[in-house]
C-alpha cells in the first residue's frame, strides 16, 4: 500500500505542511519521491508515522519523539508500549466518567456536592489494609488526614502530578534508555521526592538525614522505596501504572539503582 502526500494528510488529518516539515527535519522521510516532485509513504512509513502521533498524544515534543523512534529496536514492541499506555488512560477516564457523572445527578437534583462523591474514582482507600499492614494503622492516619486536607483542588493538583509522574515513566521505558541511565535516575529522584510528600510514609519528613531534604533517614527512605519498587512489580494494579510487567521492572530497576546510590545506612 502507497499513498501520496494528498492522501495521507486526508486519511489522517495531518495537513501537507506538517508533512513536509516532519519530512524536512528526518522524522519522517517519504518512502519515495516521484518524478513530479509529489512524497508517498508505503506502509513502513505509515507505521511510522501512527507512533509519531501516539507519542505526540503522549505530550512529546518533536524532538523527543526523533529521539525515541532512533532508540526502538521493534516498532511492535515500541507499539506495544503505546497500547498499555493507553489502556492505563482509557482506566482513568472511565473513572472520571463515573466521578463526573455523580457530579451531574446531584447538580440536576439540586442536592449538595460531596467531595466523596466527586472524586469517588479516586478511592485513595482502596490500599488501606495493605499500608496498615506494611506501615501500621498510625501510618495510614496520618496520610489520610493528610490527603482529606487537601481539599479538591488540592487532591486534583495531587492526582495530576501522579499522572504526570506515571506518563513520563512510561515515555522513559518507550525511548529504550537504561534504568541507570540520567533520564531514569532524575525520574527515581522525582519519585522519591514525590513519596516523601506524604505525610506518615517511612519517607516523610523525620530527620533530615536524607539527602536533598527528601525527609527520613535513609535507612526509612531505602526499605520503603525498595519496597515498594517490588509491589510495583508484583502488582497488577501497580504494573498497569506503568505499562505492563516490562515498565514496572524498568521502575523498579531505575529506583533500586537510585536508592542504593543515595540512601546508604
Amino acid at each position: 500500500m502507497e499513498l501520496s502526500i494528498q492522501e495521507l494528510a486526508v486519511l489522517t488529518g495531518v495537513t501537507s505542511r506538517t508533512l513536509r516539515h516532519y519530512d524536512a527535519i528526518g522524522l519522517l522521510p517519504p518512502s519515495r519521491i516521484a518524478a513530479n516532485g509529489y512524497r508517498h509513504y508505503d506502509q513502513g512509513a505509515l507505521g511510522r508515522l501512527q507512533r509519531i502521533l501516539l507519542l505526540r498524544e503522549l505530550g512529546l515534543g518533536l524532538p523527543a519523539i526523533a529521539a525515541v523512534l532512533e532508540q526502538e529496536t521493534s516498532p511492535a514492541a515500541a507499539l506495544r508500549s503505546h497500547v498499555a499506555w493507553l489502556r492505563t488512560e482509557q482506566k482513568r477516564m472511565a473513572r472520571l466518567i463515573v466521578s463526573v457523572e455523580k457530579t451531574i445527578t446531584a447538580e440536576e437534583q439540586g442536592e449538595a456536592i460531596m467531595a466523596q462523591d466527586m472524586f469517588d474514582g479516586f478511592d485513595h482507600t482502596q490500599y488501606r489494609e495493605e499500608v496498615e499492614q506494611r506501615w501500621g494503622k498510625e501510618a495510614y492516619a496520618s496520610s489520610d488526614a493528610w490527603w482529606r486536607a487537601q481539599y479538591a483542588a488540592g487532591q486534583v493538583g495531587w492526582k495530576e502530578q501522579v499522572a504526570a509522574l506515571n506518563h513520563d515513566w512510561i515515555t522513559a521505558f518507550s525511548s529504550g534508555v537504561s534504568p541507570e541511565s540520567d533520564a531514569a535516575q532524575e525520574l527515581a529522584r522525582r519519585h522519591v521526592e514525590w513519596l516523601s510528600s506524604v505525610p506518615g510514609t517511612p519517607a516523610a519528613a523525620t530527620t533530615s538525614a536524607s539527602p536533598g531534604g527528601t525527609g527520613g533517614s535513609a535507612a526509612d527512605v531505602r526499605g520503603y522505596v525498595l519496597g515498594l519498587a517490588e509491589m510495583y512489580v508484583a502488582d497488577e494494579r501497580f504494573v498497569a501504572n506503568y505499562g505492563g510487567a516490562e515498565g514496572a521492572a524498568f521502575v523498579r530497576d531505575a529506583l533500586t539503582a537510585y536508592v542504593e546510590r543515595e540512601f546508604q545506612g
